[in-house]
């Protein structure tokens, strides 16, 4: 992480001293600029660029996870919670997720791809390779597969995950994440702000180490959430 955090700041400055050199030159109505100057701007900006500007946090990459569901139901809409035909919605505590996909220079990334996928408000995926004796839900979509807009946006309407048991211990409330833009694509976990006590407990969670804060998302009102996701490139 650290090696690609320096390659943002590395482009951050070189694109930082190239926009002011081009303002100095319009207000003094300079005729060219000499190649020893933008170089020297460009070199001074780089040393400078270590906490000096606001790039984006690239968010932490997770494992996929024994439940990426390779057979699912026809629907993959942005609401989990409604089924076609079905008269009851899914059971649990009704959240929407809202968010953008960027690069690293905070640009928003258009029609990026992303599949999620989670487990119902029992704890329990509805999977072949699911083990836990926690019911399933028929009115429960369970994963989608939606796409980026013209900003970057994407939004999800869904049922906030149960906590679980799992082989590598007590797993904490998240939403698994499938995302791919033009030249990358990452695999992430998203966690829950209220759930600090679980998240800290949760090894996957604790193995981000220093990342672990971009896998959070943000409040945004009750029931609302907020997560953006930052790609190396777009």
């Amino acid at each position: 992480m650290l090696v690609r955090r320096l390659i943002w700041e590395y482009h951050l400055a070189y694109e930082v001293a190239l926009s002011g050199l081009r303002r100095c030159a319009l207000d003094n109505h300079a005729s060219q600029l000499s190649r020893r100057g933008f170089a020297g701007a460009a070199l001074a900006a780089l040393v400078a660029a270590p906490g000096a500007f606001a790039a984006p946090a690239m968010t932490a990459g997770s494992p996929l996870g024994p439940f990426y569901p390779i057979r699912r139901l026809a629907e993959n809409d942005w609401d989990l919670t409604r089924l076609k035909g079905h008269k009851n919605r899914a059971k649990g505590e009704v959240i929407e997720v809202t968010g953008r996909v960027l690069d690293r220079f905070g640009k928003p990334i258009r029609g990026a791809q992303l599949e999620l996928w989670q487990c119902n408000a029992a704890g329990r995926y509805a999977h072949a390779n699911e083990q836990s004796a926690m019911p399933l839900d028929p009115d429960f979509q369970g994963y989608a597969s939606i796409t980026t807009s013209r900003d970057g946006e994407w939004r999800i309407t869904t049922i906030k995950p149960a906590s679980y048991a799992s082989p590598i211990g007590q797993r904490s409330p998240h939403i698994h994440f499938d995302i791919r833009g033009r030249d990358e694509r990452l695999i992430a976990q998203m966690y829950f702000p209220e759930e600090a006590p679980a998240n800290a407990a949760d090894q996957l969670y604790k193995g981000l180490g220093d990342d672990a804060p971009t896998a959070i998302a943000g409040a945004a009102g009750a029931g609302r959430y907020r997560w953006d996701i930052v790609l190396m490139d777009g």
